[in-house]
C-alpha cells in the first residue's frame, strides 16, 4: 500500500491541489491519514479506483 501526497495526486489526477483538497473534505477521496504540514494523505489503490470510477461518470 503505496501513501501519495495531496500534490501527487493533484498531478495523477490532472487537477489542481485544491480540488484534491476538496474531495477529501467532501469525502469523495478518503485520507487515510496527514503529513506533517497537515494537508491529507492518500491510497495510491484508492486514488486509482477513485480516478477510474470518475472517468466511468463523465470525468474528474
Amino acid at each position: 500500500m503505496s501513501q501519495m501526497t495531496t500534490q501527487q495526486v493533484a498531478e495523477f489526477l490532472e487537477v489542481k491541489v485544491e480540488r484534491v483538497k476538496r474531495l477529501a473534505r467532501e469525502n469523495l477521496l478518503i485520507a487515510k491519514g496527514e503529513d506533517a504540514q497537515g494537508d491529507p494523505v492518500f491510497d495510491q489503490t484508492d486514488v486509482e479506483k477513485y480516478k477510474e470510477l470518475a472517468k466511468r461518470l463523465g470525468g474528474i
